[in-house]
């Protein structure tokens, strides 16, 4: 059954109706996914199946798909969410759980994992059981988000601890499990890592912008605490960081979430980035892609777009009202349906955006965010708006309602207990995937305090500058690539794989290789430097027939500066 009686008799065209509609769901849905959130970390969890003090299980789901184990990056999200509403003071209740938490990431660090132990890439390990345990099976490794989200958090918790003169246990307790996973960030962001999806293998938007943000906060918490040696030190990283960022941009109008993968790259990765990097100080700052920038709002406009004709269930949807959105158009997972969290993040940049705009007093329009703009006034121009203005007047209403319709269809599609699964069917509606998603429920109540005004504490993100002359982002390598492939007559070799320059594993667009030394085929191109490449040969006949080399993938390391060459036999 879909939401009650009472909700559903809410929904009329009309702007009084949704906003009503979301002021109902947001008053009632609000405990049910704090109390299914909690429910979800053991050891007292009543959902946590036997879970660990501390530990965050994805969801209970055990089949089809099993996600009874915790994510790091599930993790440090939920956590995010609850220390945000510890430390300003909407529930002071949680602080048990957030030393649970504390506990068990001391323990999860120094798990030795397929991706190594904490000191040879470990930290880059995704998931793991329940009992603290390493998962050993195939999976997407390494991913390099969670050390930067679980710092930021445990940095947040830091700062209000020092507020509180609690020194003592943020540099004996604290600092000690942060430093790991900042000296991992510092060390390894320009490394390749699978996507917060667990599927492609290249850059990711998202986790290079919150790995620009925890070495901010690391910065300037090692510097209170006289750690500043590793504070210039992570300033410069982040100054780069801050650099590749900019690098993900695509003119056309939207972040290209990943540089490999072969996909057109709009993706929610993206504003997931945008929310978890919220730094109201920043005002609408492009460079770090806050909510309300020119560029966050015409990839929001490109992103929401992209799945009104995607799903059955958006059909008949004006084309300046909300939808339901998913990971990226292209999905297939579980069918490829909407996700929750997915759309309530819209929903939450679109409130950031607002907090901003009323903070500031005005709005500006661009040309860059032009067209998310005219979806609400088709005569508006590019220009500053203040709050005194019928044009601020109309568009921040507008934006409101904009907002709340995306929230109001979660709630038309949450079911009357208020369980939140991961997906929506594109179809039907119905829950779909695993249920009880933690992620789910969290992103619910970061959504719902945006909404209510709640601001969170800055990270640094004022008054930042580019500065990227000569800085390792630029850096690039010839590499040369040698393969013994015998072929038939008219088969030639091509080279293909994860990056930009290996024209991320297209086969139409390989690079051909030379056959000069016969049998070994060669070819020579620049790559980035300090970065792990996936790549495979291919074979191509006269008719266009693709033969590719047998599983698994190349791959090699390319150091940070001068040539380098591999010897490579076909597969």
């Amino acid at each position: 059954m879909l939401l009650s009686a009472v909700f559903l008799a809410l929904f009329a065209p009309s702007v009084w109706a949704q906003s009503s509609v979301t002021d109902a769901y947001v008053a009632s849905e609000s405990p049910i996914a704090k109390a299914s959130m909690l429910a979800n970390i053991g050891p007292s969890g009543s959902k946590s199946s036997g879970a660990f003090s501390g530990i965050v299980i994805a969801s209970p789901s055990t089949e089809n798909p099993d996600y009874l184990y915790t994510w790091t990056r599930d993790s440090a999200l939920t956590f995010q969410t609850i220390i945000d509403q510890f430390t300003l003071g909407i529930d002071t209740t949680l602080r048990g759980e957030i030393d649970n938490y504390v506990g068990a990431q001391a323990i999860v660090q120094q798990i030795t994992n397929p991706s190594g132990d904490i000191t040879t890439g470990g930290l880059g390990e995704p998931k793991f059981y329940v009992n603290e345990t390493a998962f050993t099976g195939p999976w997407g490794r390494p991913q390099r988000d969670g050390p930067a989200l679980r710092s930021t958090a445990l940095i947040t918790w830091a700062n209000y601890l020092l507020s509180e003169d609690n020194t003592s246990y943020v540099t004996d307790t604290l600092w000690p499990i942060i430093e790991n996973d900042l000296n991992y960030v510092s060390s390894n962001w320009n490394q390749s890592t699978y996507d917060l999806w667990e599927e492609i293998y290249s850059s990711s938007f998202f986790s290079t912008a919150v790995q620009h943000r925890a070495l901010r906060q690391g910065t300037t918490l090692a510097r209170a605490i006289g750690q500043t040696s590793l504070a210039s030190s992570y300033g410069n990283q982040a100054d780069f960081l801050l650099c590749f960022l900019q690098s993900y941009w695509n003119p056309t109008g939207y972040v290209t979430a990943n540089t490999g993968g072969g996909r057109s790259g709009i993706d929610a990765n993206s504003v997931l980035a945008s929310i978890h990097t919220f730094d109201a100080t920043a005002g609408c700052d492009a460079i770090t892609f806050q909510p309300c920038s020119d560029v966050a709002l015409l990839n929001l406009f490109t992103y929401v777009n992209a799945f009104r004709n995607t799903y059955e269930i958006n059909s008949g949807i004006s084309t300046n009202e909300a939808v339901l959105t998913g990971r990226y158009p292209e999905d297939v997972y579980m069918g490829g349906n909407p996700w929750y969290l997915t759309t309530l993040a819209v929903a939450e940049q679109l409130y950031d955006s607002l907090i901003v705009w009323n903070s500031q007093g005005s709005l500006d329009i661009t040309n860059i965010s032009l067209p998310f703009f005219k979806q609400f006034d088709s005569t508006i121009t590019a220009g500053t708006y203040t709050s005194s203005s019928p044009e601020y007047s109309t568009l921040t209403a507008a934006v409101k309602t904009f907002s709340d319709g995306f929230v109001a269809l979660v709630a038309k599609y949450t079911p009357s207990s208020g369980g939140l699964a991961e997906q929506i069917s594109r179809s039907n509606g119905a829950p779909v995937s695993a249920v009880d998603l933690t992620w789910s429920y969290a992103s619910a109540l970061t959504a719902f305090d945006a909404r209510a005004g709640v601001i969170p504490g800055s990270w640094g993100a004022q008054g930042l500058s580019l500065n990227c002359a000569g800085g390792p982002v630029a850096q690039t390598v010839s590499v040369t690539f040698n393969v013994d492939a015998p072929t038939l007559e008219g088969q030639n070799v091509y080279l293909t794989g994860a990056v930009d320059a290996l024209e991320d594993w297209s086969t139409d667009n390989a690079i051909l290789l030379s056959s000069a030394n016969y049998p070994t085929w060669s070819v020579t191109v620049n790559l980035p430097g300090s970065t792990d490449v996936q790549y495979k040969y291919i074979k191509k006949d006269g008719s266009g027939t693709v033969t590719w080399e047998s599983d698994p993938n190349m791959e090699i390391t390319t150091p940070a500066n001068g040539t380098f060459a591999t010897n490579d036999t076909w597969r």
